[in-house]
């Protein structure tokens, strides 16, 4: 498991909700990453793998072509790239996100 590719995999694979961002997240380090660990919050979701872009950039550039999506931050939901900041942010507000968390299996609370 030396490549990026296999770390990035190994990650998703081990972990329900996995976060790609700026900082973490007790202390994220861009208003999208902010934005995204609040909505995760609000859905009462708080056990989640969080991963600092910044703090490996074999990761922050990896991330990019692994999910061919140019941003940051990325959530991957059991295995399954949902998107960035605007996505996660409109499936929120749309309800289309705690849809997909209990589709998954993930308790979640009332938005």
């Amino acid at each position: 498991m030396n490549s990026v590719a296999d770390r990035i995999q190994a990650d998703i694979d081990a972990n329900d909700i996995v976060l790609y961002m700026k900082g973490n997240k007790l202390v994220p380090q861009c208003g999208f990453s902010a934005t995204v660990v609040q909505v995760l919050e609000r859905l009462g979701i708080a056990d989640f793998k969080d991963i600092n872009v910044l703090a490996d950039p074999e990761i922050r550039e990896g991330i990019k072509q692994f999910s061919n999506w140019p941003t940051i931050p990325q959530l991957y939901i059991k295995g399954e790239f949902v998107g960035g900041c605007d996505i996660v942010r409109e499936m929120y507000t749309s309800g289309e996100l705690k849809e997909l968390l209990d589709s998954k299996g993930i308790t979640t609370k009332a938005a």
